[in-house]
């Protein structure tokens, strides 16, 4: 099989190369090697060929998709961001780039697609009421955050909610603007399997960690900060009250999500494009993650602030019972060993 893997010099597309390679797949990279993403020097394994260029470059996808069966897409700009003036960035990064991909794929008649999408297009996730029943809380209120109240309400009684799991069927409601753009990426993608009957699995990545994720940066995940703050011999700062709800999964796993994914996506019907939860299945406070890695870092303790952003949601954890039956995957790496190997890649920096 020939793939094409966009952003795969990054974090989470080079993992994918890496266990593709590994089986025996032809690889193919795009990736424009943004200097906020990447470092210096970016090595690929033997025999991947590098296409250095924009997803937004028309003529520049058009070669790379030459001769190409299945395209995962991982390229893209991700975290929470700064403030709104990266609004701009992130549409033409994650929208823009992904409309031209689709358009490309159709010149060329590629049919397989694998898309990054994220866990934050579900919003605030799933809740339950008092007395069980599925409840959508509000946006958390700046008076409520302020004032130490995190944990989202009933819009009807203004009673706390209590979290669930959700599933790939449950309402999307993005609520920051990468949020947006990863729901817009699902809809173009559906768009352009209805329009070509091509065959799509859409990821719903959750927390993803590991050793090549990029660090000292602002948009880093939350792990990553962590960990940087640790190697300075700093206190991990926690906002809230630590008590955030997050499934963290191994690099590694993802990676085989994507492969699962696009094998199983022979058995699919022309012209769909299905969602798939891809998490570890084991709910992890952040405060917990944070004393995780002071642990096997032999740092300071954390130290939980009451800070809060704007945009964050409190709980976000998912079933990935479809994935499982459905691709034949199970993520293998426990929170536990994968902690001890992401604090030494930090150790060592």
């Amino acid at each position: 099989m020939t793939i094409l893997v966009t952003g795969g010099a990054g974090f989470i597309g080079g993992e994918v190369v890496r266990l593709a390679v590994e089986r025996g797949d032809v690889v193919r990279v795009l990736d424009s090697l943004r200097s906020d993403v990447h470092s210096a020097s970016v090595a690929l394994p033997d025999g991947v060929e590098l296409v250095r260029g924009d997803v937004r470059d028309a003529a520049v996808l058009d070669g790379a998709l030459a001769g190409v069966d299945v395209v995962f897409h991982e390229a893209a700009k991700v975290g929470l961001g700064v403030d709104l003036q990266d609004a701009p960035d992130y549409a033409v990064s994650n929208v823009h780039g992904t409309a031209e991909l689709v358009a490309a794929m159709a010149r060329a008649g590629t049919g397989r697609f694998v898309l990054a999408s994220s866990m934050v297009v579900y919003g605030e996730g799933a809740y339950l009421d008092g007395e069980g029943r599925r409840r959508r809380p509000a946006a958390r209120t700046v008076a409520d955050l302020e004032d130490g109240r995190f944990e989202p309400r009933d819009p009807e009684t203004g009673h706390p909610l209590a979290p669930g799991l959700v599933d790939e069927d449950d309402v999307l409601d993005p609520r920051n603007v990468y949020a947006l753009t990863k729901l817009a990426q699902e809809h173009l993608v559906a768009a352009w399997a209805r329009a070509t009957g091509g065959r799509a699995a859409l990821l719903r990545y959750h927390n993803v960690y590991g050793p090549r994720m990029p660090r000292d940066t602002p948009y880093a995940g939350v792990a990553a900060i962590f960990r940087s703050a640790l190697a300075r011999g700093e206190a991990p700062r926690v906002f809230e009250d630590g008590a955030q709800r997050r499934d963290f999964v191994h690099v590694t796993d993802v990676a085989s999500a994507n492969l699962a994914a696009a094998d199983a996506l022979g058995d699919h019907p022309d012209g769909t494009a299905r969602a798939y939860n891809v998490g570890s299945g084991v709910i992890t406070t952040v405060g917990e993650l944070a004393a995780g890695l002071a642990r096997a870092m032999g740092g300071p303790e954390p130290v939980v602030t009451g800070e809060y952003r704007l945009g964050d949601v409190r709980h976000i954890t998912a079933s990935s019972a479809r994935a499982r039956s459905e691709l034949d995957w199970a993520p293998r790496v426990a929170l536990a060993d994968g902690l001890a190997e992401f604090a030494a890649a930090g150790a060592a920096r």
